[in-house]
Formats: C-alpha cells, structure tokens, sequence
C-alpha cells in the first residue's frame, strides 16, 4: 500500500510522463492525459481521512479517479470530517443558514383570523382588476402594494383567473406580500418587454450586448429609491453598476473598521461600535491588494492561485471589493455577533469596513401565481429584449414560493440580493437564457424544490441555454433538490466561490458562459454532492479536475462531451473526489439539509 508521499510521487511521475506524452503527440489534449495518468493512480492510491478511503485529485486538469466502487463509507467518511470543522472545512462551505431569515420557514397563507390583524387588500375586490384578461391589471396590482407598502406592509391577494399585465409588477416597500391563490390558478400574462417598458439596456462593459439578458424582471423586488436610480440611468443610457451601494460603487460611508478574523468567526471586535446596533444590516466591504492576495485567498491560497495572471482581469477585478451584507445580532462593548459566519478572513491588508448600504428591500415575497410572456422565439444570444421573470433586487431576506414563470427570455433573478429563498420554483415554456441567475455579489441565497422544464419549442440558431447560473464574486448560495431536464450547472466565470448544488436530477445539456476578462469558473470550495447526471455528459458536473479547494461527492458516472473546459489554476488543485458514481450511496444525501442540523456557533 502506498503511504501518502509516495502517492504524491507516483502522481508527479505520471505527469511528468503525460507531459513528455503531449509534448510527442500535440493533437491529444493535457487534461485527457492527464486524466489518464491520475487513473492509472488512483486504481492503486487513495487518501487518508478518518480513517476511511476517499479520493483526492492532486494534480489539475485530472478527469478520472478510482476505479473501485465507491461505497456510502466515502460520503459519510467525508461529512464526519466536515462537522469536525464546520466552518474551515477546506473543501466544502458552511451554508447550513442560507436563505430567508438563515433558513427559517417562509410565511404561509395567513388564516382568517391572523388575515384580519394585519394589512390585506384585494386586487380585484379592492381595486378593480379583471380576472379575464381583458384589461390591463398593473394599474390595479402597483396600486394595491403601494397601498400595503404605505402602512407598513400587508398582504396583496390576487384570486384565481388570467390578469393582463402591460407594465412592471414593483415591489418596492418592505414586508409586502402577493399572494396569488396558486401557481397553477393566478396567471399574470404579460405583453410587453423590458426594453419597450424601460428602454435599450446597454452594458457597463460595452459592445453591443443587453443587459436585459442578466438583469430585470417583470415582477422586480428591488426597493423603490433603488429601482428609481437604475431605471432613470438606463433611460439616460449611464449604465449603472447594479449592487448594494447604489449605481456607483463608493456611494457609501463607513460605520466601523474590524478587527484581523477567520473565516468562520461571527464574533468580531471592531475599532468602535457606537454606529452599530442589534437587528441592523451593514455591509463588509474587503479591498484587494496591489497583490491580488484578496482574489488569491479566495481561490483558496494554493500554488496555483499565486501564479494566475490577475491584473489582466478587468472585468473580474471590477467586481472588487468583495461586499457581504449581514445583519448584526448582538453588540457588546466593541464585540458585534454576525447573523453568519466570515465567508473570508478579514486581513488588515484589505482596508476591511463595515460599511453603510441602499436600504434593502426585506420581508417581501411573492407566492402562488404563474407569470407567462408572449411565446415568441428565444433571442440570439446576449441581446435579450427583457421578457423575464422574477428579480429581486438590493433584497434581503426576500422570497418566492410556488411560481412559475413561462416562456420568458430569464427566468429568477438575484442580483446584489443575499439571504433570500426562491421555494418550488419553476421555469418552462419555449426555453431560457438563464432560468436562474445569481450575479453582482449575492450571497446567502437558498434556491429549492426548483424545476427547469424540458422547451416547448427547439431552439433557434444563435441561443444559448445556461442553467442555474452564479458568477461576480457570488458566494455561499445553494441549489438543492433540483430537477433539471435541461441545462447545466452554469458558473460563469467571474470567480463565485463556496457555492454549494446538491440533491439535483440534471439532462445537462447547456453551456456556461463568460468571457475570459471575468477571470476563474470557480474560486475555492465549490461542493456538488449527489448530483444524477441523465445523459452521462461531465462538463461542470465533475470538479475535481476544474474548481480548487472543491468536492464532487456522489455524481453520476460521466464523461467527457461537449463543451470541454481546462483549469484556471495549474498544479494542486487540492480537490475531493467521492462515491463518484454512486449517488444513491451518498450519506446524507442533501448536504444543506443536513447542514442545517450543525449549529452555527
């Protein structure tokens, strides 16, 4: 049996002999032979870990692990060893407090009795929409959440029947509901897109491309002031910059300067804590170094890592500074708690701050209605005309539950949105850019029981279909118990990092997307864990040889076709590799639902 130093040997003179392989036969790619060698390895090779046998990829670009039959030992060996260290486990993140209010329960229906204590009003009833689609609605609906947003919030009710929208549904006001009465009941049929309602949406990186393709929707969550901003710059064609600070990225003050911390503490000590309070939401805002050493640690510090060509980066270093909105639970004396863990160590070096952000939309929700666009054929690429779904905006500790949206350019959108929880959730009809998209910092978000439906329609020449996409620094966001008939795991680039997909069926059959000024697919602990993969297709769904510091636990047997990618970081990735094609033995099977059992400290 090899001890762990010959293993690491063995590995090297593999590569070493791949190498002098391609260097003779340049028409076979690197990470085929690579692949290759790391088999012939780890058929004799494993590594260490609480005692039980579990694969570790050690070099990059190494498509092909054991050939043994994984057993539920793998997986199980594996969690032992994460709840060991919870919250600096080096390959698998901390998400166990995803989602609204760090993965409480979404409001349900109210009773009579609990509907008569608060705020409720009735499009129909109350403001005279037509549930027969033959008059325009969106008078009545934004008339009705102004009217809850004004007293403090409510609940909107919107009862069965067709309801024709020709504007935007906004919800701008905190803790205000729309309650359809079920998604397959309440159908909003809109007509019109985004660029006849707001107009042409150019991009802040330029060329010709429209930004309706990753941004907008036909109901937006975004708080009114925000959205005022974005829409007058659009109109005024200022592409803005869309986050949390408003359309430029220092419009904001700083609040209080912490500490050196760890990843993982949620106790911090700060230079004063007399602008902080209980209950309040802030911003940590971490600047990258002349160094890199930011983007490095979030890449997960390796070899790698240091060596990557940054500086030439544009698009990926715009999206720095990294900003993590929190809540703060307790302060005393100069020590605040965080609602969360660190997602990063706080270094001295990064100017770190907490920091003032927009007002965020928090409390709003939409639930039990299908939204429906004109079926009309998909856009080429990258010049969508806005036919969207849901987004939410600046929006914290927001949510949808039982929607559906139908033949929609995009589907659900998160954009610079955090702690938010989109719940039986479903995207069907002609086909979709991005049935889900998560971009411009949004963190903390809880994706579940969602469903990409097979298209109606083929698609047209020039389309591309992503998936559930993450990217622009995005991170701690989880995808669970998902079925996808079509598209693909979509990291797009823009280096998201600590994302976690779990409990997925996936037909993966899209491409990600990216451009190469956005820098990595994947920063460090990016964790897939029981992914069944229907069509044997490995692009994005096996990581061990892609994303440093990563896990591929439990997916399905792949290989590789189509869009084939190489690793952004050379040398050790530093990856985990287990129950590779035995899903069904994976223990426990959801890894966010079993992380929600470990008690954030």
């Amino acid at each position: 049996m090899l001890t762990a130093n010959a293993d690491v040997n063995h590995v090297q003179i593999c590569e070493r002999k791949a190498v002098r392989i391609m260097a003779t036969h340049g028409n076979i790619s690197r990470r085929g032979l690579l692949g290759s060698a790391a088999a012939v390895v780890a058929a004799t090779a494993t590594h260490a870990m609480s005692g039980t046998a579990t694969a570790t990829h050690t070099m990059s670009g190494a498509a092909t692990a054991t050939h043994r039959a994984p057993t539920p030992a793998d997986s199980a060996a594996l969690w032992r060893e994460f709840t060991a260290a919870p919250y600096t486990h080096p390959q698998i993140p901390f998400v166990g407090r995803a989602g609204y209010r760090a993965g409480s329960a979404l409001p349900s229906r109210r009773s009579r009795q609990a509907a008569a204590r608060g705020f409720v009003t009735d499009v129909v009833r109350d403001h005279g929409a037509h549930p027969d689609g033959s008059a325009d609605a969106a008078p009545a609906i934004n008339r009705a959440i102004a009217a809850a947003g004004e007293r403090g919030g409510g609940t909107v009710t919107i009862p069965a029947g067709t309801y024709r929208i020709d504007d935007i549904i906004r919800i701008g006001h905190s803790d205000v509901v729309v309650r359809g009465a079920g998604s397959g009941a309440t159908k909003l049929l809109a007509t019109r897109s985004l660029t006849e309602l707001i107009g042409v949406y150019g991009s802040r990186y330029g060329g010709d491309k429209s930004s309706w393709s990753w941004a907008g929707g036909l109901i937006w969550l975004c708080p009114e002031e925000r959205w005022a901003s974005l829409t007058d710059a659009i109109r005024a064609k200022e592409w803005p910059f869309e986050g949390w600070t408003g359309n430029r990225r220092d419009a904001w003050r700083t609040l209080a300067v912490p500490a050196p911390a760890r990843r993982g503490d949620r106790t911090v000590t700060v230079d004063d804590a007399r602008g902080l309070r209980p209950g309040a939401l802030v911003l940590l805002r971490l600047a990258d170094d002349s160094g890199h050493t930011l983007l490095q640690h979030m890449a997960g510090e390796s070899e790698g890592a240091r060596a990557y060509a940054w500086a030439d980066k544009s698009k990926l270093t715009s999206y720095v500074p990294y900003e993590w909105p929190v809540r703060i639970t307790a302060v005393q004396g100069r020590r605040i708690t965080l609602e969360r863990p660190l997602p990063l160590d706080i270094r001295a070096a990064w100017d770190p701050r907490l920091t003032t952000l927009v007002t965020p939309l928090t409390g709003s929700g939409v639930a039990g209605l299908t939204l429906e666009a004109p079926l009309r054929p998909q856009a080429p690429h990258l010049l969508d005309q806005g036919y969207n779904g849901l987004a939410f905006q600046c929006a914290y500790d927001c949510w949808a539950d039982d929607v559906t949206v139908r033949h929609v350019d995009n589907g659900f959108g998160l954009i610079g949105a955090s702690a938010c929880t989109l719940r039986r959730t479903k995207v069907e009809g002609r086909g979709a850019h991005h049935p889900y998209y998560c971009r411009e910092g949004s963190h903390d978000n809880l994706i579940e029981d969602f469903t990409i439906a097979e298209r109606t329609t083929p698609a047209p020449s020039g389309t591309q279909l992503h998936g559930i996409n993450v990217e622009g620094l995005s991170s701690y966001n989880v995808w669970s118990r998902g079925r996808m008939e079509m598209g693909t795991f979509d990291s797009h680039r823009g280096m998201p990092f600590a994302n976690v997909r779990t409990d997925i069926t996936v037909n993966n059959n899209g491409v990600h997307g990216g451009d190469a000024s956005a820098g990595p697919l994947f920063g460090a602990r990016f964790t897939h864990w029981n992914i069944r993969v229907t069509n044997g297709r490995a692009g994005l769904m096996r990581i061990d040889g892609l994303a440093p510091y990563s896990a591929t636990v439990g997916i399905s047997e792949v290989r590789e076709f189509g869009q084939i990618d190489v690793p952004d970081f050379s040398g050790d990735l530093h990856t985990r590799l287990a129950a590779y094609g035995t899903p069904e033995a994976v223990r426990p099977a959801n890894l966010y639902e079993a992380q929600r059992g470990v008690r954030a400290r």
